[in-house]
């Protein structure tokens, strides 16, 4: 069973040339023929052709001048020349304006054109146990940072998308890198997950393609001080939970609320805010607050990760107090590959 919200999108100009809007009012097809474009209507839709994004863009341009309530009903579908089927996603004017605008983020969107680099996670002997995945440009592609091309995402209507072809991009490349045993931190947002069982189905399925282990698997999710359903991630926990794979909160401790929600999920690994870690050796307070979540977090039987982490002094100060999982540039910055150094422990 397929999430309606996780279809597969495309490509405007990949698609074809033919744009259809629905639903095909008389005032809609009137105006496309008084500016000289062959309509071809439908049931319920008209389609007009075109040869190049202009085009497309000229046709956006000329329905501006429809009634504002005219407007808040169509939505636009790109084929290549056939009526639309069930793969094909209608999106709703307002929105498929804003994929216009911003068509070359949306471009490495549906196009895919990003990859995924691995930092080092270190435990406290400093040997790499695991790796965290992070989204970046394609070598000689267009470049982006990782928060706008999701910010774009979401404004465009391709968060789902991006997140599931961003799970996709880290687990490949996990399959391509590492060996078996080594754990995989990988991103999710859990706005971007509409029902856990479903939308999850093709991370399970990528790694059941791939041979790999599940229980190599640790998905964290981010902007978890955003999440107002904290039943909705819970269920998405346990969907992971239920094909073995754990599950981790990221920057607990940049609000009250990281902290109320990490005792009700209980999650299996705790990554520490890196704005509590950052001179957190000469720091009392932060001293306190990290030695209060890394209590609290062992509590519940999680293990607990400092992020960000640059200066020695910050490493010892965690490792002491009973952090038992480091990552920051002290240990290595985000590379296309792992960098040299002592072999991956298992953990």
């Amino acid at each position: 069973m397929i999430c309606d919200n996780c279809s597969t999108f495309e490509a405007i100009e990949d698609q074809g040339r033919t744009v259809h809007m629905k639903p095909a009012r008389q005032e809609l097809v009137r105006l496309l023929a008084q500016n000289g474009y062959t309509v071809q209507e439908h049931n319920e839709s008209c389609a007009v052709n075109y040869k190049e994004r202009s085009d497309l863009i000229s046709i956006m341009e000329c329905l501006q001048s429809l009634p504002r309530n005219l407007c808040d009903e169509l939505s636009f579908c790109v084929t290549g020349g056939e009526a639309p089927k069930t793969r094909h996603i209608w999106t709703p004017m307002q929105r498929f304006e804003l994929q216009m605008e911003h068509y070359d983020m949306v471009n490495v969107i549906l196009h895919k054109e990003f990859t995924s680099y691995m930092q080092p996670i270190v435990d406290p002997s400093e040997h790499i146990v695991a790796y965290e995945f992070l989204l970046r440009p394609l070598k000689g592609g267009i470049p982006f940072k990782p928060h706008e091309l999701f910010e774009t995402a979401r404004k465009t209507g391709l968060q789902v998308f991006l997140d599931q072809a961003a799970r996709t991009s880290a687990i490949e490349t996990s399959a391509q890198w590492l060996p078996k045993g080594v754990k995989r931190f990988v991103n999710f947002l859990p706005s971007s997950i509409y029902d856990a069982q479903m939308c999850l189905n093709h991370t399970f399925h990528t790694i059941e393609r791939l041979g790999l282990d599940p229980g190599d698997f640790v998905f964290e999710v981010v902007e978890t001080e955003k999440v107002d359903d904290v039943g909705h991630l819970q269920s998405i926990f346990e969907a992971y939970r239920s094909h073995g794979i754990s599950v981790a909160m990221d920057d607990v401790g940049a609000g009250y609320s990281t902290l109320e929600q990490m005792i009700k999920l209980k999650p299996d690994y705790v990554k520490i805010d890196r704005s509590l870690i950052d001179g957190c050796d000469q720091n009392p307070t932060q001293q306190r607050q990290l030695v209060t979540i890394t209590h609290m977090a062992h509590e519940f039987g999680a293990m607990v990760l400092a992020e960000g982490i640059e200066r020695r002094e910050e490493f010892h100060f965690c490792r002491e107090i009973g952090i038992e999982l480091s990552q920051g540039y002290l240990f290595g910055k985000p590379s296309q590959r792992p960098p040299c150094g002592p072999e991956p422990q298992f953990i």
